[in-house]
């Protein structure tokens, strides 16, 4: 099939992803698959994924200090009570929704850092997430934490990888940046069909090398909206949530998201960052029901991820750090929800953990204008995931240098 022919079928369908693939703007599975065959990563070394939360979740929902004294005074409805949680001490509890992480904790595989934050919190979305992502409060940045890591290896894209439609601003370096792979499948127009699609990308001998290179491209699509297909396919008895949250950024796909993860550590891709997210958490009103609703998405999608990594030795060489932009204010407000906050958590997990619990757990009794002080920056936990699991030095990429020891 001659390349105006296929040029035309891009502009005139709107096959979602097709355009920038075709012009080579965009990278595929195909592209990140070869990195398999490459030499350049040593046989210990391990893989970060890095779960983003958007929308500020509400660490108090997520470890909660039942018996701290105002806690149920100042949560209302949202307040769980002592045998509800389950348990971590005599003091805290994870949320119910999370049976698999207190699993996981319980088998010493689930570290739980407490109160972190950073310096003169900001309670905008995109602004607090801009820090998160470029590591510097004072200032963000023109580059991510992530990015100044590949600018330092001097890495090819494929070595930090976001399986999102657009990148996100962590995995931009100053010289080199993250390959995002658009994971969304196909939306194909009225009258086009897969079996259409399927012989655009049938490459004819001879052909020039972009010809062939656009043949590719499509070949590409239907390679990514199988795999897409059979990793939405596999068992998982969760439905998606829904959500009160507002539109802050992130997918609803985190399962799916981590299969198509867990399937490249298997084959052994070069890749050393993955990065994945799950939105929907800004919930300012009927917070409970779909907080616990994402939880336990969030929970499945996690604990299969871990279960199917731990049987492979690649795969327990995967340490998976999960973040929000902030927590929520301590009280409740009046509409069953809680409005933006400041210090949450941050879980760490996988094989490679040394599980329990870090950081200081937050006063309900000595709050900043009705929000948690944070005890553990953020940078210190970025610090040692760069020095534990990327082996590099947290100075360079983070101009910090007080990593939060134990967990690795």
């Amino acid at each position: 099939m001659d390349t105006v022919t296929r040029r035309r079928f891009l502009i005139a369908s709107g096959v979602t992803g097709a355009a920038a693939l075709a012009a080579g703007t965009a990278w595929t599975l195909r592209d990140l698959f070869e990195t398999a065959a490459w030499d350049d990563r040593p046989g210990d070394a391990r893989t970060l994924v890095l779960v983003t939360l958007y929308g500020g979740n509400d660490g108090l929902a997520n470890v909660i200090p039942f018996a701290a004294p105002g806690y149920r005074d100042a949560r209302q409805e949202l307040a769980y009570a002592p045998e509800e949680v389950l348990r971590l001490n005599d003091e805290l509890g994870l949320n119910p929704a999370l049976a698999g992480l207190k699993r996981m904790y319980d088998a010493g595989r689930l570290a739980v850092v407490r109160g972190v934050g950073y310096p003169k919190p900001d309670h905008s979305h995109f602004r607090s997430m801009d820090i998160w992502q470029t590591a510097q409060p004072d200032r963000p940045g023109n580059t991510g934490w992530l990015g100044r890591w590949l600018d330092s290896v001097g890495g090819d894209p494929r070595h930090a990888v976001s399986f999102e439609p657009v990148l996100p601003p962590l995995l931009a370096g100053a010289t080199t940046a993250g390959a995002a792979i658009p994971v969304t499948g196909l939306a194909l127009p009225n009258g086009i069909s897969m079996s259409t699609l399927t012989s655009l990308g049938q490459s004819s001998p001879g052909e020039p090398p972009l010809q062939a290179r656009a043949a590719r491209a499509f070949a590409d699509l239907v390679a990514v909206d199988t795999l897409i297909q059979s990793a939405a396919a596999e068992p998982d008895d969760e439905q998606s949530p829904t959500s009160a949250g507002t539109g802050t950024g992130g997918r609803a796909d985190l399962p799916e998201q981590l299969a198509l993860v867990a399937r490249c550590v298997e084959a052994g891709v070069a890749t050393r960052v993955f990065s994945v997210s799950l939105g929907g958490f800004d919930l300012h009103a009927d917070e409970r029901n779909s907080q616990e609703a994402l939880l336990k998405r969030l929970d499945s999608a996690l604990t299969t991820f871990a279960e199917r990594m731990a049987r492979t030795e690649a795969g327990r060489r995967v340490v998976v750090v999960v973040y929000s932009e902030f927590g929520r204010r301590v009280a409740a407000n009046g509409s069953d929800g809680t409005d933006h906050g400041t210090a949450s958590n941050m879980f760490v997990l996988g094989a490679p953990v040394k599980g329990g619990l870090y950081g200081e757990q937050p006063s309900l009794a000595d709050l900043d204008n009705g929000d948690l002080k944070f005890t553990t920056d953020f940078r210190s936990v970025y610090a040692t995931v760069l020095r534990d699991v990327l082996d590099a030095d947290p100075g360079q990429i983070l101009n910090y240098t007080k990593p939060l020891g134990g967990f690795l």
